[in-house]
């Protein structure tokens, strides 16, 4: 009898896995009809930013080339991934792209020609760190000024795109990791959990201690002098 409820506990399991895998092909089905509206393109590139909005750190471009007929599965936005998802795609994303490429843009730099154009340089230099050219790139929502490749807008593309969701992984965990590490000098700002957003004890230690730094004046002036 033992037996048997084993058994069919171990069916029902089974069930239960099957039925997630074909969701998930579905799913991937579903992000891969950009890249499968551009196959005609060889070196497909997705372009994914993370850090616009800190009050501290840089912000962060990834570029993914993913191989033809990539199925990588839960590769979504990388927000809507938990943080031990993201760090296991991120290997797999690594051992499995064509080439990845990050490009960081610190605060100063952020201050001196605002955000959006922070954004693009970081986006321009993640495809310069490419040890290939791409054929087309696939952009979470933005045109790229500066860049002679052809691109395509896509809005919301971190969760439609399969290159875009890897390109936004990519550069959400390079991100947070480097903030992890640098909370380490600068520990009383808690960088290592907000990631250097505005959380009520960001602010609170920027008003106590000063900005380091790693803050963006442009994005700290309504709270201290600077």
């Amino acid at each position: 009898m033992a037996t048997t409820k084993a058994a069919e506990k171990e069916r029902l399991r089974e069930e239960k896995r099957r039925a997630a895998y074909e969701k998930e092909e579905l799913r991937i089905d579903e992000i891969r009809k950009f890249e499968e509206m551009y196959s005609d393109y060889n070196l497909i590139c997705g372009i994914d930013e993370v850090g616009r909005g800190p009050l501290a750190g840089p912000v962060m471009a990834g570029a993914v080339i993913l191989p033809k007929g990539c199925r990588i599965h839960d590769i979504n936005d990388s927000k809507k991934l938990t943080e031990k998802k993201r760090e296991m795609l991120y290997d797999i994303i690594m051992r499995e792209a064509v080439a990845v490429g990050i490009g960081v843009v610190g605060p100063e730099r952020i201050d001196e020609i605002n955000i959006l154009q922070a954004t693009y340089e970081a986006m321009r230099a993640a495809i310069k760190n490419l040890s290939v050219v791409p054929d087309i790139l696939l952009n979470d929502a933005v045109t790229i000024p500066g860049v002679d490749i052809k691109q395509v807008p896509i809005v919301k593309g971190d969760a439609k795109s399969i290159t875009i969701g890897a390109a936004s992984i990519m550069a959400k965990v390079t991100r947070d990791r480097y903030m992890v590490e640098i909370s380490e000098k600068y520990h009383e700002y808690g960088f290592a959990s907000n990631k250097g957003y505005g959380s009520a004890a960001h602010i609170a230690a920027i008003k106590e201690f000063g900005p380091t730094p790693l803050h963006r004046r442009t994005f700290i002036k309504n709270f201290v002098e600077v």
